[in-house]
């Protein structure tokens, strides 16, 4: 299938984006992107004037964010060219990569500075639904749009689902003019985060997805704010968690989901045989809920004879738990740390060009690591053996919930010491409140493996280290 072809299964809009299926037994040949990052004069809703927005335009520029596909296994490249003012890199969130492609400036790449472009290039080994991101000054980039949603197709689910959508939900810090608000307030730093005032579905308030009535559905929703967590709902279906962070699990109620900044729920039901029926997906973490989007029956009906509604089982590294070494990672508020100041300062740099904050609110393990340049790095949270299983206790000793993220690695979660948690395979977890989750995972390439809060104030205030692989 020529790339042109399969860069265009995807159905284009700002609305929901409906992405078409496979053939059966068709053979995926591998992809190549071009992309730019790029500022972007563009209106979002209720808004009187354009904002200045930074996105990935790939030649096609039809989606909010954008959205590449992938085949599990098969060769996957992205050229990015940099048009911004300022330097970038692409991390692929949740994505096993090669320790070269992780898109961290400084510590697995060179940053791309403005004019410069960088090919990002492997073979996506696991199926699922991810996103890509800078990680630089991303409470900006993020805040500014500057995302993108990439779908690894897995041949095992052909077949299995009649259509599926792409929900991708972000706040906007927008004001009624177009101009932005700060993307970091001391306040929301050091709290819960800066919550936006917009809320939207791919670019949309509250959109219309159509599907077919009887249709088996599959929604991949991805929590593409860095700051806000929805508590997920679908009143009307039986909606069933069939994949966490893009990975298979076995299927279990939807209701009450929460959904952390960068974390992905793929969900899936049965649509009403009735055209016309509407089935809202809500946020009910506040007593009144709030409608992200609304799914309607419309069209042709289907029915099928599938009796259950889950994937594939997810091919992942499985820890040998008895004799994993025991690791713990405790969050904490966090105290400024004059030597990263002085580093700063000795080496002549400026605050920004080593991605570092001025303030800092948060810790891992006591330690703070707002971001310094390569050579200069603070020592590793934890030193591990590549191939050696290991099991991790996160305890969160604050008033506010942590969206922990391990770069490069899957990771099966196994439980919480506060509730009834199913166990299930993640690259982000929520630790609520004090709470200790434990995950366990194998230590794959060697390198260095950022590890942080996915709550963008709080990474970029302190919470945030790495792992080191030997």
């Amino acid at each position: 299938m020529p790339v042109l072809t399969r860069r265009h299964l995807l159905q284009s809009g700002l609305g929901a984006v409906a992405v078409a299926l496979l053939p059966r037994g068709a053979v995926a040949l591998p992809v190549s992107y071009q992309l730019t990052a790029k500022r972007v004069a563009k209106t979002l809703p209720g808004c009187i004037g354009p904002s200045d927005l930074w996105l990935y335009d790939d030649g096609r520029n039809e989606t909010l964010p954008i959205v590449l596909r992938a085949t599990r296994g098969e060769g996957f490249t992205a050229t990015l060219k940099n048009e911004l003012a300022e330097h970038t890199a692409i991390h692929w969130h949740g994505v096993r990569v090669p320790h070269k492609m992780d898109g961290v400036p400084y510590i697995t790449q060179p940053p791309v500075r403005p004019g410069e472009s960088f090919e990002y290039s492997f073979a996506p080994p696991d199926p699922g639904t991810f996103f890509f991101h800078p990680h630089c000054n991303t409470v900006e980039a993020l805040g500014r749009g500057l995302a993108g949603v990439l779908i690894v197709d897995d041949p095992r689910d052909q077949g299995l689902f009649d259509i599926e959508h792409v929900i991708a939900l972000k706040d906007w810090r927008v004001q009624n003019d177009g101009g932005f608000e700060d993307f970091l307030t001391d306040a929301g730093a050091a709290k819960a985060g800066s919550f936006g005032s917009l809320r939207t579905a791919n670019g949309m308030v509250a959109p219309t997805i159509s599907v077919p009535p009887g249709a088996r559905v599959r929604l991949r929703i991805l929590n593409l704010d860095s700051t806000r967590i929805p508590q997920l709902d679908l009143p009307g279906a039986k909606a069933v968690v069939i994949a966490t962070d893009g990975n298979a699990c076995a299927p279990f109620a939807l209701q009450g989901w929460r959904l952390g900044p960068a974390m992905r729920a793929d969900v899936a039901f049965i649509a009403p045989e009735k055209p016309g029926v509407e089935i809202p997906l809500q946020d009910i973490f506040s007593t009144k809920p709030r409608v992200l989007a609304r799914i309607v029956t419309a069209g042709e009906a289907m029915r099928s004879t599938k009796a259950t509604l889950r994937l594939p089982e997810a091919e992942l590294p499985q820890p040998d738990l008895k004799a994993a070494q025991k690791l713990e990672f405790t969050l904490l508020a966090g105290n400024p740390d004059p030597a990263l100041q002085a580093w700063a300062k000795e080496m002549g740099v400026s605050p920004d060009e080593i991605c570092l904050t001025q303030k800092v609110f948060w810790s891992i393990n006591r330690r703070v690591w707002p971001g310094m340049g390569e050579g200069a790095l603070p020592p590793p949270l934890a030193e591990l053996k590549s191939g050696r299983s290991y099991i991790a206790e996160l305890f969160n000793g604050t008033p506010h919930q942590h969206p922990m993220h391990l770069h490069g690695h899957t990771f099966r979660v196994l439980g919480s010491s506060e509730r009834d948690l199913p166990p299930h395979w993640a690259d982000t977890v929520l630790v609520r409140p004090k709470e200790r989750v434990r995950i366990a995972f194998v230590a794959g390439q060697p390198g260095d493996w950022m590890f942080h809060c996915h709550i963008i104030e709080h990474q970029e205030t302190g919470m945030m280290g790495y792992l080191r692989v030997a």
